[in-house]
């Protein structure tokens, strides 16, 4: 047996069993995809696949543990390469980023400046998308670390610790009656047309279970996934945003200028807690572990080996 039939298999079941598709993947062709899964099969001497023909149906229950013992051995394989890369060149190579767009935009670029500074020669590869796409960026190894609000602790694939906490901000513009209140309720808040993020991003699930909680029905003029976008359509008198507090900021410095005051909303949406993500087992370069304690003064290498250990399970911010 070789690595060669593991990467078939583990690819076959990726692209549900297609071999045409596996084949293309792997930039080899399909007999020959098919013919190494048969070779190992036959050396293990049970049925990885069922098959109606030619085709691959589904995973035999042998082929079941069959798939997680090839995870297991080609992550390993992957560590290995890490560690040879990790020690024929420490300050140098690419890290791997997979976060959202309000990260990406508004939290990341002084983390990134950091890192850049401390480490010349390590290139950033920044890959966005929405929550549960960070979590497989880094269950397929696409990216070694990931920061996101939504998702990232439902995978058991991945160990996550919090990072920081943030608030979701009223977003108004500066002649709206609101914006002269001392005290907005939620009440105030469900009346108005409101612009805020997609359900999938920035702790929408928390303004959501806010309302329902209080059985009340927001209108929801607009819905976005950029920061900049929800400003921008408050500014037109379209409603009132919901927006993350490190996305408004410039709000903040700019003043009267930018044509919108903001509010405080943690008091009627609660309090949201970005994450960090590694995928569990996976071996960490000096750089990412910089990199996680460049995020948040609570990130520790210490406290990230154990965890990546099975040893901490959470910490309190």
């Amino acid at each position: 047996m070789n690595l060669h039939q593991f990467r078939f298999v583990q690819e076959a079941a990726r692209r549900n069993l297609n071999l045409t598709e596996t084949a293309k993947a792997l930039h080899t062709s399909q007999p020959g995809v098919s013919k190494a899964i048969i070779e190992l099969e036959e050396e293990l001497g049970v049925d990885i696949f069922a098959r109606h023909g030619k085709r691959l149906k589904r995973i035999t229950e042998p082929g079941q543990h069959v798939l997680k013992s090839i995870d297991l051995i080609l992550r390993e394989v992957n560590n290995l390469k890490r560690i040879g890369e990790q020690y024929s060149a420490q300050d140098s190579g690419t890290l791997s980023i997979a976060t959202t767009h309000t990260q990406a935009r508004y939290v990341l670029p002084e983390k990134v400046a950091a890192l850049r500074l401390a480490y010349p020669k390590v290139n950033i590869s920044l890959h966005q998308g929405a929550p549960d796409q960070v979590a497989r960026m880094l269950i397929d190894e696409v990216a070694e670390i990931g920061i996101a609000t939504e998702s990232l602790a439902s995978y058991a694939e991945l160990v996550t610790l919090p990072c920081y906490e943030w608030q979701h901000m009223l977003v108004l513009p500066t002649d709206h009656p609101l914006a002269q209140r001392d005290r907005i309720t939620l009440e105030d808040v469900a009346k108005e047309p409101l612009i805020t993020y997609h359900p999938s991003f920035t702790g929408r699930t928390k303004i959501d279970q806010a309302f329902a909680t209080r059985k009340l029905e927001p209108r929801i003029a607009l819905e976005a996934i950029d920061s900049d976008v929800i400003k921008t359509y408050v500014r037109l008198g379209m409603g009132v945003g919901i927006a993350a507090e490190m996305a408004v900021r410039d709000v903040q410095e700019e003043g009267s200028k930018s044509g919108l005051v903001i509010r405080p909303a943690g008091q009627l949406f609660g309090i949201n807690v970005a994450r960090v993500a590694f995928k569990r087992s996976a071996y960490l370069r000096n750089f990412v572990y910089t990199f996680a304690e460049l995020l948040s003064d609570r990130l520790t290498r210490n406290l990230i080996v154990k965890a990546m250990e099975g040893h901490v399970s959470d910490y309190e911010l």
